[in-house]
């Protein structure tokens, strides 16, 4: 009899060890493969933008943090189950999401830009927007759902990747292709003879705005992370961010009149 209670004592004391364990660690998911905010160095260790993000949310939580790799897809059933504990991977916060998951205040915003051919007259949204212009996106990508609600004169033709919309424009196929502004200006930094880059002025409601993704009803959690945002924008850690992963992007972005993450 002695002997089981002191088997069952051993069982509770590990079991209360691991879950410590557990509540100590931070496990974030994000798919390392869009530099340079999530990716991975030469020897596969992760870097970038998000990464630091979680680290230093992992230091103001004080627990130690662990990145997961997980596929775009796979993120939120990653979170949902309980495999993660949060989504940090330039999460755009959209209302379809909104009812799978929670979000924190959101932290940076992405703005589209237009890669336009060298060739073309056009120089604004409205001048793309006249029929007998082409406009090249990617199926389903937030692009594409702009080009179908504002440039209802133009013909839009649509691409199963951005490599093949980009194409497009560079021979002379089509006048321009709406995209983020960072792949933007990395594909006029691949073709700088046969494309210009057009920034463009639309509105907010627009605009792609980031946050991190929270497994509904873990409302501690989701505070916590709101106040050390806050805090971090405050103490300017996105400029310190910015330093090591982003300076060349910034002068860029200045450069063209872009509106910049953080």
């Amino acid at each position: 009899m002695k002997l089981n209670i002191i088997i069952v004592l051993l069982v509770v004391v590990i079991l209360g060890a691991c879950t410590q364990k557990n509540n100590n660690k931070l496990i974030v998911g994000m798919e390392l493969a869009y530099p340079p905010f999530e990716t991975k160095d030469n020897d596969g260790n992760p870097i970038g933008v998000s990464v630091d993000l979680a680290y230093e949310l992992g230091k103001y939580l004080n627990k130690e943090v662990v990145i997961e790799n997980i596929a775009w897809n796979g993120l939120i059933p990653a979170l949902q189950t309980g495999k993660i504990d949060i989504i940090l991977s330039s999460l755009t916060i959209t209302e379809a999401r909104k009812r799978q998951i929670d979000f924190s205040d959101s932290y940076s915003k992405s703005l589209l830009a237009m890669l336009v051919n060298i060739n073309s007259p056009v120089n604004s949204l409205d001048d793309l927007n006249q029929k007998g212009r082409i406009v090249a996106v990617k199926q389903g990508a937030t692009p594409f759902i702009f080009a179908q609600k504002y440039l209802t004169n133009a013909t839009i033709n649509s691409f199963a990747s951005e490599s093949a919309a980009v194409t497009e424009v560079v021979q002379g196929k089509a006048d321009a292709v709406l995209y983020d502004q960072l792949t933007i200006f990395r594909n006029y930094q691949m073709n700088p003879n046969t494309t210009k880059i057009v920034a463009l002025d639309i509105a907010d409601e627009d605009v792609d705005v980031w946050g991190i993704g929270i497994k509904k009803g873990k409302t501690q959690l989701q505070a916590d992370i709101n106040k050390f945002l806050i805090e971090f924008k405050a103490n300017e850690g996105f400029k310190e961010i910015t330093k090591r992963h982003l300076i060349v992007e910034k002068k860029e972005f200045d450069k063209h009149d872009f509106d910049f993450f953080f």
